[in-house]
């Protein structure tokens, strides 16, 4: 008598496997690197995503208004981003919790759940050039003498992907946030220009452009020109998370 029941046993197992994989949610392959941009009339955001950082600005360009930022070191956990905050302007509370938001992907375009609701982000870039990532100041000319800024509680960060920068002066012990800037840059042949589209401190800046020498060296950058109040100044900035 033929017995049949190893070849039931297979193709009950292979029935089952198809059903579960059937209704598993796809894997993501969309990478959040980079940085992302949605708009709503005249109100822009963006987000940016390099070197395990995040940052959320809000802002209206057109009319040179800055509504707030925020931001920190960031994991990805299947489809929840978990941001430590380092900085908040709406919440200088929120400094040292954590936030969650939710995140997947829809024809390579990023829907997030952050702040204020559901949102699709178009991607600007994917955070690959020689200035993408984060930079701290570590130091500054004053003629020919240096001065080095030891890494502390208070720093100055600049945020890059490769074709958006924002700088932010926080203090991550007191919570407090000194201001902030933003835009889009560009870096070739050793000149690097700053397009500002938001400016925390004075919204006359924005629409403006500003044009330094900058000088890449392993995890370094020589940043030397003149500020956007006219002032002379020669920086070294320092990679974050080289430290």
């Amino acid at each position: 008598m033929r017995k049949y029941a190893p070849a039931n046993n297979f193709i009950l197992t292979l029935l089952l496997l198809i059903v579960v994989t059937a209704f598993q949610p796809p894997v993501s392959t969309l990478s959040l690197n980079g940085a992302w941009h949605t708009q709503d009339n005249s109100r822009e955001e963006t987000l940016t995503f390099v070197d395990g950082y995040f940052v959320h600005a809000v802002y209206d360009k057109a009319g040179k208004q800055f509504y707030y930022t925020w931001g920190g070191p960031y994991i990805v956990k299947d489809d929840k981003v978990e941001v430590t905050v380092q900085f908040n302007t709406k919440d200088k509370q929120q400094v040292g919790q954590q936030v969650v938001f939710a995140w997947s992907d829809k024809n390579e375009q990023l829907i997030a759940n952050i702040d204020n609701g559901e949102k699709t982000w178009k991607q600007l870039d994917k955070g690959m050039s020689d200035l993408a990532g984060v930079w701290r100041i570590a130091g500054r000319k004053n003629g020919n003498q240096p001065t080095t800024m030891p890494l502390g509680p208070r720093r100055t960060l600049k945020i890059l992907s490769a074709t958006r920068f924002q700088w932010v002066a926080i203090n991550i012990d007191t919570k407090d946030f000194s201001g902030t800037g933003g835009g889009t840059y560009t870096f070739k042949n050793g000149k690097y220009t700053e397009n500002i589209e938001f400016f925390s401190r004075d919204s006359s800046r924005v629409g403006a452009s500003l044009t330094f020498n900058g000088k890449v060296k392993g995890h370094e950058w020589d940043h030397s020109g003149l500020s956007s109040k006219g002032d002379p100044i020669d920086e070294m900035w320092r990679k974050l998370n080289t430290e």
